[in-house]
């Protein structure tokens, strides 16, 4: 016998040992332990220990699984483990996640049969001790289901650069695989296309919706849900975000929440696929947008006026340079600075309402990731590499044959539109009514800018609002007076990079943490965007109302 294997009581969450070969050489002998949080691989040669012993966290694992090749002359099993932990980048001071499979073969017993089974308790018993790192965090409540998460994946194929659906075939296909969350994939063939998949899906077969493009696409499954009669129940299926657009603000502020360093394009990819994985889930404010007509819409990100809503729209002639869009924007508008004449109001945070921790208005859901048992009588074979859908993790994927599709990240026709249920709005009073005595007006007309801003990044490289988070219920509103020189102005946007902008005291630049607002611009024309979306021009308020939502954060 070439193996030996030591099993331990896995419901005592006693060490699991074991000796087997790896899988591309079968002349090396590993011994594999695992502990409640570490699995451990030391090769069993001569040569020094610290140079043949791997260590990794089962925090960063993301699954395991058991199977046996197409070989039936082969009585061995193989166990394959999948782990995306955080290291360096090479020539850079900063971390990004990085793919690490562990392959081993099991072949102590001429019985296959048995050989599996052995293969299947170590995988079960990796994939129970990595959902057991998931730990309580700031008094959230975490509870467990008892089977695979079943996703609405959607992806628009022309958003960014146009290369979400290769993303996810290259990236994201695979780690949902490894990490056994069955998926359908439904490719976004017209405008509100997602909306009107959110309004009339049957929820109960989902456990989240995830979209894979811009921000655009998640707004427009937000308001699709509050359209539904049963917005209340539809509102809480938690929201996931793969980022594959040219802004990616919220998968960006996810992966900032982590509290990981700031990384972008494909691995921001990654550590989004990562989180989703993980399947960790809490409150997200929405805010509620009343505009001068038609119904009121629903808001996850920000709202927008003047010269940022300008460089937004107007970069959309740079979309095939993805992120750097935003960058060449904002310098063609700084050499043609506008001033924007308007009135803006907000009802303040108190100190009470800062200081309030709300523990009954955050939840942390946490689904394990567990392949369905299989039948003793078939053994489950190595799927295909090559096979857009892996059987072995029962994903129903399917897509639309169409890619003749148009961008979906806009606005429904006010013609289509219909009134949104959704919560009551408590502090607001009518556009054409005076405000409250306690709100704050700003004694000024001239603006270069206002941002109203409810996650931590505006834009991949744009840390807006760093004190933001999903669940604050805050509406960060920063807005900038008329005067500012295009140097102070351009600083401020190089220091919004790094999110230190309010640390450069500049003298035109306010910040308010506010639970509602009211802007009316003067100017006849303008644009205004809500999630970088161009909305009706005119007068317009809002109110944040808090943990309305479910986003899933890892």
């Amino acid at each position: 016998m070439d193996q030996r294997i030591n099993m331990f009581d896995r419901d005592t969450g006693m060490d699991l040992y074991g000796e087997f070969t790896r899988t591309v050489n079968r002349k090396v002998t590993c011994a594999v332990s695992l502990t409640e949080r570490d699995l451990t691989i030391q090769r069993l040669t001569s040569a020094p220990v610290g140079r043949n012993k791997v260590v990794l966290s089962l925090k960063d694992c993301v699954g395991c699984r058991a199977y046996r090749e197409d070989d039936n002359a082969d009585p061995a099993a193989y166990l394959s483990a999948y782990f995306y932990p955080l290291k360096r980048r090479w020539m850079s001071s900063g971390v990004s996640r990085q793919r690490v499979e562990q392959c081993f073969r099991l072949a102590a017993l001429q019985d296959p049969r048995a050989n599996l089974e052995e293969a299947e308790k170590w995988a079960r018993a990796v994939r129970k001790r990595s959902a057991r790192q998931q730990y309580l965090r700031d008094g959230l409540l975490m509870c467990e289901s008892s089977g695979p998460r079943r996703m609405m994946l959607l992806v628009n194929p022309q958003s960014g650069k146009g290369q979400a659906l290769t993303l996810y075939n290259n990236h994201i296909q695979r780690i949902l695989n490894e990490a056994g969350v069955p998926h359908t994939l439904v490719i976004t063939e017209r405008q509100n296309h997602a909306r009107e998949l959110a309004r009339e899906a049957d929820l109960s077969q989902w456990d989240a919706l995830v979209i894979m493009s811009g921000d655009g696409l998640l707004f427009e499954v937000i308001n699709g849900l509050l359209e539904r009669p049963d917005w209340e129940e539809a509102i809480r299926t938690p929201l996931g975000i793969l980022p594959g657009g040219s802004g990616n603000a919220l998968a960006a502020s996810i992966h900032h929440y982590s509290g990981a360093s700031a990384v972008s394009s494909e691995e921001l990819l990654l550590s989004c696929g990562f989180l989703l994985c993980k399947g960790l889930v809490s409150r997200m404010d929405l805010v509620s947008i009343h505009l001068s007509s038609g119904p009121r819409i629903f808001s996850f990100l920000s709202l927008a006026w003047g010269f940022v809503a300008d460089v937004d729209i107007e970069s959309e002639k740079y979309r095939h340079a993805g992120a750097a869009r935003f960058t060449v924007g904002t310098l063609v508008r700084l050499a043609s600075l506008r001033v924007y004449k308007g009135r803006l109001a907000y009802l303040p945070v108190t100190e009470d309402q800062d200081n309030e921790k709300g523990s009954g208005n955050s939840v942390t859901l946490h689904c394990t990731n567990q392949v369905s048992p299989q039948d003793p009588a078939q053994l489950p074979r190595r799927p295909s590499r090559d096979s857009p859908c892996q059987n072995t993790f029962h994903n129903s994927c399917h897509s639309n044959n169409s890619l003749k599709v148009r961008r979906t990240e806009s606005t429904p026709p006010r013609s289509a539109a219909k009134t949104l249920s959704g919560p009551p709005d408590n502090l607001l009073v009518p556009l054409d009514q005076p405000l409250p005595s306690d709100w704050v007006v700003v004694q000024e007309e001239d603006f270069v800018l206002m941002l109203a801003m409810y996650q931590s990044h505006l834009a991949e490289d744009l840390h807006a609002a760093p004190a933001s988070t999903p669940n604050d219920g805050a509406i960060h509103l920063f807005y900038v007076r008329a005067g500012i020189s295009r140097g102070a102005l351009l600083r401020l946007f190089l220091a919004m990079e790094k999110g230190t902008h309010l640390a450069t005291n500049c003298q035109h630049l306010v910040h308010a943490k506010v639970r509602a607002l009211r802007l009316e611009p003067y100017a006849p024309k303008g644009t205004i965007t809500v999630d970088g979306e161009v909305v009706e021009y005119g007068p317009l308020q809002a109110e944040v109302h808090r943990g309305l939502a479910r986003l899933i954060t890892g």
